[in-house]
């Protein structure tokens, strides 16, 4: 693994010396940006869903959508697609939240992360596994192997997160 790190290193170093941009301005996967999308669009892409879920959320209705089975997107075991986000413009219940893709085993290995999203912002630990995040807002979550991923999540470009002082 340790080689495929120095290979992604490399490439990373020559994508900023030929000037090419390690990232769009969000993240998004089949046709879904959150914070763009509607539910409209997320339908004409993928028809109805497994099931449906509606909540409220402090005072907000949402709706999750749940694609699994014959009806999630090739190469996935889940998606699972959040709607109802609050903008500078107010409550929109229609709008993509965020989205989960759980993929089926080695769609998404971390050169393929890497490779579609470049270096992560920062890399991380949850549990004992790595986790990728990546502030045009995706969350990579892999086994316990470091090469697969388990789970992606897509939302809203985010802030960096604070680092916390070391303990004394």
């Amino acid at each position: 693994m340790g080689r495929r790190v120095a290979i992604a290193w490399l490439g990373f170093a020559l994508a900023l010396s030929l000037g090419v941009p390690s990232a769009v301005v969000a993240a998004d996967w089949g046709g879904i940006s959150p914070g763009s999308s509607t539910q409209n669009a997320v339908r004409e892409r993928y028809g109805a869903p497994s099931r449906e879920t509606r909540q409220k959320l402090e005072t907000y209705d949402t709706v999750q959508w749940v694609y699994e089975g014959a009806r999630a997107p090739a190469g996935m075991k889940r998606m699972i697609v959040e709607f109802g986000l609050l903008t500078a413009g107010g409550y929109r219940p229609n709008l993509v939240r965020s989205f989960t893709l759980e993929p089926k085993p080695h769609i998404f290995d971390y050169v393929a992360v890497v490779k579609g999203w470049g270096i992560p912002d920062r890399i991380g630990e949850q549990g004992g596994r790595k986790v990728y995040f990546y502030q045009v807002g995706l969350l990579v979550y892999f086994d316990e192997s470091g090469d697969d991923t388990t789970s992606m999540v897509f939302s809203p470009p985010q802030a960096e997160p604070q680092r916390t002082p070391a303990a004394k």
